[in-house]
């Protein structure tokens, strides 16, 4: 069985009022909405930031319970299967993995932002953890084009499909 991994498309991100430094293609999130219309298996994974002192001192911020921090305003939304992260790897949080083994994936596709983090990083992730990886680019915003070219570059050493 496969999965949709849905990475990072919060308010913070791609929203109307993202932060500036996430400056993605205008319709990414219609893009990732064309996927997750072709998947039956869909999950979410937000990306979020501890609340403490230096955090609160970070000029972008994204604590649980605001605004930021809430799936993007017209991102499709297909199930109540949400996992929160605070590192870029979404299988940091083990509660991912047991999920996915449960409900019986073997294979994740990815979409999101950014590929030159949280879901390439997500995608290293998932291969060590034993998941076939599809990276479906397509979907995948990045702004971060030469931490992309090196991830790319070792996901196709370790097997992963781009499509």
């Amino acid at each position: 069985m496969k999965a949709l991994l849905v990475i990072d498309m919060q308010e913070v991100t791609v929203g109307k009022d993202h932060a500036k430094m996430f400056d993605y293609e205008p319709d990414i999130i219609s893009k990732v909405n064309d996927i997750i219309g072709q998947n039956d298996f869909v999950v979410y994974i937000r990306n979020l930031m501890k609340n403490n002192f230096i955090n609160r001192l970070a000029p972008v911020k994204c604590f649980d319970g605001t605004r930021e921090a809430e799936l993007a305003e017209g991102l499709k939304i297909v199930s109540e299967n949400v996992f929160d992260k605070y590192a870029g790897n979404a299988f940091s949080n083990e509660r991912l993995g047991e999920f996915l083994k449960k409900n019986g994936v073997r294979e994740v596709e990815l979409v999101g932002v950014d590929g030159g983090g949280c879901v390439s990083l997500t995608a290293i992730g998932a291969v060590n953890a034993g998941f076939k990886v599809v990276m479906n680019t397509a979907a995948i915003g990045t702004v971060f084009k030469s931490k992309q070219k090196t991830y790319y570059n070792s996901l196709r050493k370790m097997g992963a499909v781009f499509i």
